[in-house]
């Protein structure tokens, strides 16, 4: 057998390979006999016929054979030979497949395809330059989330001694049929709360139950326009019969500082609650300043350390991050089977290239965990198992032995060494602090705008959707 390695680039390498004729002489003997043992042929008894007959006779079975009995040996001794880890099934290539001869009259000659990991370069990451700069919290933040926790405590009390009016809350089971399929299943909502002259209302909505009592029934229309939001009642008339469970309106509690001690939280005023969640506030901004200067900083690692990601990883990262996006429009209600095809190939283009970067910012920070001797000791694993077992509110012992089980320990390793290793890079870069700059009201020739898929709209009429815009 004689080898010779090419290299075609640094994850793909080519191994031309001969084959001598005395192997290929050797099986071709074995395997010939085989099928002269077994064959039935016309004019002769049962494995009687003369060993050229059947040589002629089943001539592409014995040659198929005698291949798949030599080449792999072959092949395998070869990559060992050249010390290659292949990342998938090695490739097969036969010069001249359609005469080749396997009978030993000639060497055998064909070439292997092997995908390999390249040799990662060691990262460029001391001394990085990066920008640390925390989102000022300003007072319309505060007053916003004092907002939520009022509309928390709303209460939605019935109306007595009135028909319903704008601002009142409706409640009623809803039936509506297409007036241009009248057989076609109904949309059916029950307890659907509509709020009378809300901007997300369908205007139609308002219109026709404003003056409305409990345990009226009231028949009406909606046509609906071309631009409806939902594309199943997009430009269709619906005939709805609604029958009103409740008129209420919600109140909410005054603003005061009653209210504020009425949370339990400790707050002996309004002044302790918005100190409190500018505190709040406040944390999360530094956090998230803290988060984008590690991005910063291991992007900037990236691009300083280019080298060649073998395809294998990234189709099948690409194929992850693809098959995450199914799921989540799944949950949202989304039927992936008619998701137009165009859009799942820009989006699968689009996972492609941040699977690439996520492997390559992997592989980088393995490489930096190992120059900077970075260990996980066990003390770290067990600290973390306690915080997730705290998480999902069950004990330490029930959580270990799970993910013991299902190779759960090594993932959170691994992810405490990701973490450490981020650390470890954050320490000698040069962080600078710097005022904060909103992005979106930059030009955008000075900002990095990814443009992120359309998410696809759910196609079936959405009862609960019916009376929103």
């Amino acid at each position: 057998m004689k080898s010779e390695l090419k290299d075609i680039s640094p994850t793909q390498k080519e191994i031309h390979l001969q084959i001598d004729g005395e192997a290929l002489k050797a099986a071709y003997g074995v395997v010939s006999k085989k099928y002269a043992n077994r064959a039935n042929v016309p004019g002769f008894r049962k494995g009687h016929a003369p060993l050229d007959v059947v040589r002629i006779r089943f001539r592409d079975e014995i040659k198929s054979e005698v291949l798949q009995q030599v080449v792999p040996e072959h092949m395998t001794n070869a990559i060992i030979e050249h010390d290659l880890q292949p990342l998938t099934e090695p490739q097969l290539h036969l010069e001249n497949h359609e005469t080749v001869k396997v009978n030993g009259s000639e060497p055998l000659s064909l070439h292997i395809h092997v995908e390999v990991m390249p040799e990662i370069p060691e990262p460029k990451y001391t001394g990085i330059e990066v920008t640390r700069r925390v989102k000022p919290v300003v007072d319309g933040q505060i007053e916003d989330l004092i907002a939520e926790r009022l509309q928390q405590e709303a209460a939605l009390i019935p109306v007595e001694g009135r028909a319903s009016e704008i601002g009142d809350t409706v409640i009623a089971d809803l039936e509506g049929v297409f007036d241009d399929a009248p057989d076609a299943e109904p949309i059916k909502a029950d307890d659907l709360e509509i709020v009378l002259g809300d901007e997300v209302i369908e205007k139609s909505f308002t219109d026709n139950l404003a003056g409305v009592n409990e345990d009226d029934e009231k028949s009406f229309t909606v046509s609906y326009p071309e631009t409806f939001s939902s594309e199943a009642l997009a430009g269709r008339t619906v005939h709805y019969k609604a029958k009103i469970k409740s008129v209420g309106k919600t109140e909410v509690p005054e603003l005061n500082d009653e209210w504020a001690q009425t949370l339990d939280e400790g707050f002996e005023s309004l002044k302790d609650l918005r100190k409190k969640l500018r505190a709040d506030l406040v944390k999360m901004a530094e956090a998230d300043a803290d988060a984008r200067v590690r991005n910063n900083a291991i992007g900037k690692m990236i691009d300083a350390t280019p080298f060649e990601i073998p395809n294998t990883l990234i189709e099948n990262q690409a194929r992850n991050l693809l098959n995450d996006f199914a799921r989540d429009l799944q949950q949202r209600g989304i039927d992936v089977a008619k998701v137009e095809e165009q859009f799942i190939q820009m989006a699968y283009g689009n996972m492609k290239l941040q699977a690439e970067r996520d492997i390559r910012g992997s592989l980088l920070l393995e490489k930096v965990a190992k120059i900077e001797k970075v260990e996980v000791p066990e003390a770290d694993v067990e600290s973390e198992i306690a915080g997730l077992a705290t998480m999902y509110r069950t004990t330490f012992e029930e959580l270990q032995e799970k993910l013991e089980s299902d190779g759960g320990i090594a993932n959170i390793r691994g992810n405490l060494l990701t973490r450490k290793s981020i650390e470890a890079v954050i320490a000698k870069a040069v962080i600078t602090e710097g005022d904060w700059i909103d992005e979106s009201t930059m030009p955008l020739e000075e900002t990095e705008k990814v443009e992120k898929p359309k998410k696809a709209e759910k196609k079936k009429a959405p009862a609960k959707k019916a009376a929103k815009k």
